[in-house]
């Protein structure tokens, strides 16, 4: 009988093995930029003509190879990275399937230009995977490969390419995320001539985000910077505020590999939980370095995807380093970026805003020392005994704490100075920070305190907030209501919390089983039942805009907010606070040299 198990050609077996890391021109790209990036490149252009189906060129000023190496490397797993078995383990290099110039070359015309310092360069033709010839030419140190026809020998999948708009886009991806992984190289992609970007060498994260897509956008992300058992993360990540754009940017890497995982990136968006409205998607840039053995870099055939030993630790972390990056006054909203500073005070110098200022001694320094400053002209500074005075916002038990200087402007919105600049605090949303946390703090710890009504409230509530009673009445003892069914769709309501002097019980209750029965926004971003309560208790119990507060409360209020883990985002996402820097108010008024 014939023999139905035969060897295949050396041809077809890299038209096969390309068909695992060449899928479009984007991928040649991939290849031959790491390459690059291996060889010690600290300049890389790459350019394209029809979005690369046409041709290909990426030229580097590396080590550059000789004559034997170059042709060596068109050989099937000839490669200058890994030596032993155990150098899978930890591959600090971009690749090991060969320079990846043989798979390449089996499905295009490849042309190769090196050269090692001091020595004549080589040129070596490819059509198809077979050789062409091999020659001489004059080359500083570094190599050029250049890639044309794309697929000429492979029709099949030449026509599954796309446009070469579409072919463009892919590449410029590809390319940035490169550059966002190998910041000490300079990248220029050029596309029918024409440059897409041209990237100097970056001494940080912040500038080649500047230089790819301008200040701006660099502006509106805060640093991560976090340590884990065995693993470090860095990177940035929107500032809340900036993640209610349409535009989004995810990069993630690991041991400067770019990858792809989704896993971490739902990791990090759990992070921006109760700081940015629901199905708000921020931007992120994040860069794990594990402990070797800790990843498995080789479970894909372009190394897009990585193993994790211990996949839960990795995105706990990821988790807290976002988290983390949130709670710090970077990712409060800023106003640099407004229009016009009168329009900050209703369009003239004051507004007509009733501005009312609590002065007291300098804070003893710390993350906002705050300074005493003089009021808007016409106005006379309240000079009341900070220490005397009662504080109805206050906790019993709350350790007075060096005073900052506040104003409250429109009975709605707080004035603080800073070092930089100065805050401009909510005060609903300020609040609603604080009783949020403390009250996902007091279900863990036995339920906030309540205090017994003279005459008991009964309510009257809709058939589908009656219903809720049985199932949320423990929760809601926790949140200081003792309440308890009277039938008829009736409730009595015996005790109740006193997050304020302003409170009305009965109103915020009816408000919360209101949206508690019909579902919101809110509600919906929570994760479990005692997140729905706290969240719609802290929105409802708030104190509101327009309430006028004394200036204990004032201070009592800044001083809770900055306890909690999340100061600058009220639990819809919006900010607490918004920053305008010393230097844009220098800027508006002219001030800079």
């Amino acid at each position: 009988m014939p023999r139905r198990i035969h060897i295949l050609p050396d041809h077809l077996a890299n038209q096969i093995a390309a068909g695992e890391v060449v899928e479009r021109p984007s991928s040649v790209v991939k290849e031959l930029v790491e390459n690059a990036l291996d060889a010690a490149a600290r300049r890389i252009e790459i350019s394209l003509q029809n979005g690369g189906k046409t041709e290909i060129r990426v030229a580097d000023d590396g080590t550059g190879m000789g004559r034997d190496d170059a042709l060596l490397a068109l050989d099937r797993y000839a490669t200058s990275k890994i030596t032993a078995v155990e150098d899978l383990k930890a591959v600090r290099t971009f690749g090991f399937r060969g320079e990846a110039l043989p798979s390449i070359a089996s499905v295009a015309r490849m042309e190769i230009e090196t050269a090692e310092v001091g020595a004549v360069g080589s040129r070596v033709r490819i059509a198809g995977g077979k050789i062409l010839g091999v020659e001489d030419c004059a080359r500083q140190p570094g190599t050029t490969v250049v890639v044309r026809n794309l697929f000429f020998n492979v029709p099949a999948r030449a026509k599954f390419l796309r446009s070469a708009a579409a072919e463009t886009r892919a590449v410029a991806e590809t390319a940035t995320a490169l550059a966002l992984s190998n910041l000490s190289a300079a990248f220029r992609l050029i596309s029918n001539d024409r440059a897409l970007f041209d990237l100097p060498a970056a001494s940080d994260l912040v500038a080649r985000v500047a230089a790819l897509w301008g200040d701006e956008v660099a502006s509106t992300f805060v640093p991560v910077a976090h340590q884990a058992a065995g693993l470090t993360i860095a990177g940035l990540v929107h500032r809340p505020d900036a993640a209610l754009g349409a535009s989004r940017r995810v990069y993630l890497f690991v041991g400067g590999r770019p990858i792809r995982d989704r896993g971490l990136v739902i990791a990090a968006e759990r992070a921006y939980r109760t700081t940015v409205p629901h199905g708000a998607r921020p931007s992120l840039l994040l860069y794990l370095e594990p402990e070797a053995g800790d990843v498995d870099v080789n479970v894909h055939p372009t190394k897009a995807e990585v193993r994790f030993r211990d996949r839960f630790a990795v995105e706990a972390a990821v988790e807290a380093a976002v988290r983390d990056a949130l709670g710090g006054i970077e990712s409060a909203a800023t106003l640099d970026r407004v229009p016009a500073l009168p329009q900050l005070m209703g369009g003239t110098h004051n507004g007509g805003a009733r501005v009312r200022q609590s002065t007291a001694p300098r804070s003893a320094g710390g993350q906002f020392a705050l300074f005493v400053a003089a009021p808007e002209p016409g106005e006379k500074a309240s000079q009341g005994d900070v220490e005397s005075e009662s504080h109805p916002l206050q906790p019993a038990g709350v350790v007075a704490q060096p005073q900052p200087s506040l104003w409250q402007i429109h009975d709605t919105y707080i004035i603080a100075e800073t070092r930089s600049g100065l805050l401009i605090i909510d005060q609903h949303s300020a609040h609603e920070r604080v009783l949020f946390e403390e009250m996902m703090s007091a279900f863990e710890n036995g339920g906030l305190e309540s205090q017994r009504l003279l005459f008991p409230l009964t309510i009257r509530l809709s058939p589908a907030e009656y219903a809720l009673i049985d199932g949320i009445q423990s929760m809601l003892s926790s949140a200081g209501f003792e309440v308890e069914p009277f039938g008829g769709r009736t409730i009595i309501v015996h005790a109740a919390p006193t997050p304020h002097p302003y409170f009305d019980a009965e109103r915020c209750l009816r408000d919360m089983l209101a949206e508690l029965a019909e579902g919101s926004e809110l509600t919906r971003a929570a994760r479990n039942q005692h997140e729905r309560i706290a969240m719609t208790f802290a929105c409802k119990a708030a104190i509101k805009a327009g309430q006028r507060l004394t200036h204990g409360e004032m201070i009592e209020l800044f001083h809770r907010l900055f306890a909690t883990e999340l100061p600058h985002h009220d639990v819809h996402g919006r900010p607490t606070i918004v920053r305008l820097s010393l230097a844009e108010l220098e800027r508006r008024f002219g001030r800079h040299g």
